[in-house]
Formats: structure tokens, sequence, C-alpha cells
């Protein structure tokens, strides 16, 4: 072999060698997270920590770009930097074993810093599985690296003498070492995996053993043509599994319902709570139609949805606890909502005691919360968006104010009342569709929770605004289909749409994205006539 191909397989064994170490550490901190708990491993820990430290316009880029995926996209990423770093180190190490095998440590470091900087950390325990894990790698690191040096100058210098070309019994050494270690790791990897998801198999089957009582309060009766039913249009009531998640939660928390428990406490609080899940199936439940929003949803977006909530009158709770809005002399103004993966949500007390169906939801659509939505308990506040009002995974309220406390994204800038704006969409046709001329039915949703629509009107190309047929209205806190036949002629046209609430407020045209508030303007899509 000549000397230039011996030192391009020198560095391709070096570079391997440095993933396999990478691979090792991570899958000997998946491993030891058994111990601690998983939200502790590495990748999620750190994942966590890229989130926190995100800007708001790039997290909201991020979800306008990938949706429901961002968060996949982030692990994928995050484990593609690894693999860069790790090969890096390998090339590094036939000439600084040492400062390469230190390397992996100081990753470990950073890994275990991230991991006791998140909110939910449980202390500095939450480090041992990236420390054990960095520890690992850098010891197979070390010994890999060993098989690609000339004997005798391993521990020689601060450089060791690398050969100009591993012999065949040191390459079959390296990867023999390689292939050992890969499958050692492979098994831990896959062992600490099915450890951690068996705590997840007991929240299933704790989910699965639950049956959601009637509710004392059923949700009243919807009028006949509440749902139009044409083609093309979003259901009235959305499936579950379309439902839409928008979170920072790279692991989905998955807890046993038996377990679960919910503190109330704070200021103005005279009686402290700590209720479990079968105390809150043992209250009034009331069901009701609720469409949410999310404040990172678009003109015209995706994260809009209605669904049947069944949930204990959040209100009831909180008098229950002797607190009081502040119009009554209430010393606190805020409830913040704490979940198990450390986020808090920011509500003011006076809206969630004002009368809307506020609610402790315990089930979507006739079942227990799926885990993606907040099983065993999330928290619903109507008419506001999902930042401010809708805590999934919910572990503890606390009473307090708004000069005392900000919340998780009040801290990152968006505001910290935030009203759902009356918005509208148009579903069909689609943007770019191709039609043919004559009639065609333009329809989609309008929303303005809590307020209710009274008028949504259309116009093509600019035009005069033409006012649509509107569906049976439903509950004040859901959205309303619309529908307007439009006389089409050939052509490349624009159509926009716009709804007025029942308080007289019209849509504005003023164009805003979602930071800091919810984004505003009229939908328009762009459609051929033939």
């Amino acid at each position: 072999m000549n000397e230039r191909n011996g030192v391009r397989e020198r560095r391709t064994l070096a570079a391997l060698g440095g993933l396999v170490a990478g691979y090792a550490a991570l899958a000997v901190a998946e491993l030891v997270s058994v111990a601690v708990r998983p939200a502790a491993s590495p990748v999620t820990a750190v994942g966590g920590a890229v989130i926190d430290r995100t800007p708001a316009a790039v997290k909201d880029w991020a979800i306008r770009q990938f949706g429901t995926g961002d968060k996949l996209v982030l692990q994928l990423g995050i484990l593609g930097v690894l693999a860069v770093l790790a090969a890096a180190l390998g090339l590094l190490g036939p000439r600084y074993r040492c400062q390469a095998s230190a390397g992996v440590l100081i990753f470990g470091i950073v890994g275990g810093a991230a991991a006791t900087g998140r909110p939910d950390a449980a202390g500095v325990v939450d480090a041992v599985p990236s420390l054990a894990g960095a520890v690992s790698g850098a010891a197979v690191l070390y010994v890999l690296l060993g098989r690609l040096l000339v004997k005798g100058d391993a521990q020689g210098g601060s450089a060791a003498r690398e050969a100009p070309e591993p012999s065949a019994p040191r390459r079959r050494d390296f990867l023999v070492a390689a292939g050992a270690v890969t499958a050692f790791s492979t098994g831990a990897g896959l062992w600490g995996r099915r450890l951690n998801g068996s705590a997840a198999v007991d929240a299933e089957a704790s989910r699965a053993a639950i049956r959601l009582p009637a509710p004392g309060s059923p949700a009243p009766r919807l009028p006949r043509g509440v749902d139009l039913k044409l083609p093309g249009l979003t259901p009235y009531r959305t499936p579950t599994r379309d439902f839409y998640r928008v979170d920072t939660a790279l692991t989905v928390p998955r807890l046993d319902a038996g377990r679960w428990r919910l503190r109330i406490h704070g200021k103005g609080v005279r009686n402290p709570l700590t209720l479990g899940f079968d105390d809150l199936l043992r209250r009034r439940l009331i069901e009701r139609d609720i469409t949410m929003t999310c404040v990172s949803n678009e003109v015209g977006g995706p994260y809009v949805g209605s669904a049947r909530w069944l949930g204990v009158p959040l209100a009831e709770v909180l008098r229950e606890a002797g607190v009081r809005p502040p119009s009554r002399g209430g010393r606190a103004d805020q409830l913040v909502a704490r979940s198990v993966d450390g986020m808090t949500l920011g509500t003011p007390v006076e809206t969630v005691m004002d009368g809307r169906d506020a609610m402790l939801a315990v089930g979507m659509n006739g079942e227990p919360l799926p885990f993606e939505h907040g099983f065993p308990v999330r928290m619903l506040v109507p008419g506001l968006y999902g930042y401010v009002s809708a805590c999934k995974w919910l572990q503890e309220l606390e009473l307090t104010t708004f000069a005392a406390y900000d919340t998780y994204w009040v801290e990152r800038k968006w505001a910290r009342k935030a009203p759902i704006k009356t918005a509208s969409r148009i579903d069909t046709p689609r943007p770019f569709a191709s039609l043919k001329a004559g009639t065609i039915a333009v329809a989609g949703v309008a929303w303005a929770q809590h307020k209710g629509i009274e008028r949504v009107e259309v116009r093509v190309d600019g035009g005069s605004w033409q006012e649509a047929q509107l569906a049976a209205q439903g509950p004040v806190d859901t959205w309303r289909q619309w529908m307007w036949q439009w006389p089409a002629k050939p052509g490349t046209h624009t159509l926009q749409v716009r709804a007025t609430d029942r308080t007289g407020a019209t849509q504005t045209t003023a164009r805003a994205r979602p930071i800091p508030d919810g984004a505003s303007g009229h939908h328009s899509v762009v459609v051929t006539v033939t």
C-alpha cells in the first residue's frame, strides 16, 4: 500500500474510532439514565437546553418549516453534530491521543451542565448520565487509538508518533475492538431504552384502565347544520389523531395517573390543596366543545382545532382553595401552571374566574387525554392562546402576580396576556388549485373564541366584499364554518376572507407575525380557473 493510501486509511480508521467512542458514550448514558430519569439522557437534555435558549423568532420559524416534526429535526441535528465532533476528535487522536480523549470528557461536562440547567432538573444527579457516558467514551477512544499507534510510542511525548500506515495485525486488532465496543454499546443502549420504557408501559396501563364518568354538565346539543360537510372543508370537530401539537417536550412525558398529584398554593390561597386523579374524577365534571389556537399559528395556518373536552371547572377548585379574583379583593392576578417537564404558563386569574368554561381537562373526544395532549391532566381556558392557558402534563398551580414572576414564554418576549384574535381561513379551494369555470364553493372556518362569529366575507381580486353563508352557530367557544358560492371566470384569481366577531370587531388588514401576541391579516389563496 502506498503512503498516501496508508494515510487515508489511518485517518478513516481514526474517524471511525471517534464515532464508535461517541456511540458508546450515548449508549452508556442511556443506560445510566435509567437510574436517574429518562429526561437526563444527553440528547434529551441538550435538546431541551437548545430549545430553552433558542430565540422566539427561530422557534417560530422551526414550527412553520417543520410543524410537529420540529423536535425530530432537532434531535437528528444534535446527533449529526455529535457525530461530526466525534469523528473530528478521532482524527485528532493519532497525534494527540490524550487530548482527543479529554475532548470527549468536555462534551460530557457540557451535557451534564445542560441537564442540570433545565427548568425540570432534579439537581446535580441529572448530570450523572452525561458524565458516565463521557468517561466511557473517553476510555474507548483512548484504547482504540492505541491500536493505530506505533508500539512503544503510545505514551511518549505530548504527541504520539503516527505509523505511516496501520499494519494488517493492528488494523485487524482495531476493527475487532471497534466491533466489540459497537456490539456492547448497542446492547447497552437497547437495554437502557427498554428499562426507560417500562415506566411508559405502566403509564399506558393506567390510562387504559380509566373509565371516565359521565359529566354532571354535558355539552350542549349541537344545532343541525353546524357542520356543512363540504369536500375539503375542515370538520367541525377535529379527530384526536389530527389535532395539532405544539410544545417544547422532546420526549412526551408518560405519567401514571395513579401517582399523579396536583398542588395548588401561593398568594391568597387560604386552603392549599393537593389533588390526585381520582379526586378529580369524583368531582362535578363539565363537557364542552372548545376550539383551541396556538399563538404560533400564521394567518391561514393549521395550528387550530376543535374538540369535545371533559374536565373539572377550574374556578370551582380555586374557590375551594380560597382564591378570589382581583376584582373581588384577591391578592394574586396571575395563575402560574407548571408542567412535569418544567414548562410554566401564566394565566390572568380574573379571566379564569370570569364565568367561562376554564377547566382541568381529563378527557378529549370521549377518551382520556392522549399522552401527546397532556395525560393525565391539562389546563384549558377558552379564549386565550395556548401558551398562556393550556398547560399539558400539569402538576402545580401557583397563585402569584404578573409583577413578581415571568413565565417561560414571557421571558422570551411573548405577551403576558394573549386573548385569541378573530381570524378566518380558506380551506377550499386549496392554494394554486386549477379549477373549471362555473360556480365554485369557497369555504373555510372562522374563529373568535368566547366572542363568536357574526359575519364572514369573501372578495376576489381586491373587489367588493361578499357576505358568505354561515353554518349554524355552535357554542361561543368554537369556530364556525362558512361557505360562499363563487361564479368563477377564467383567469388567475386571488381569494381573500375576513371575519367579524359578535363584538363588532372585524379582522384587521394589517399583517403581523405571531410574535408577540398572535398573527393578524387576511388569509388569501391564488387559484387558476380555466
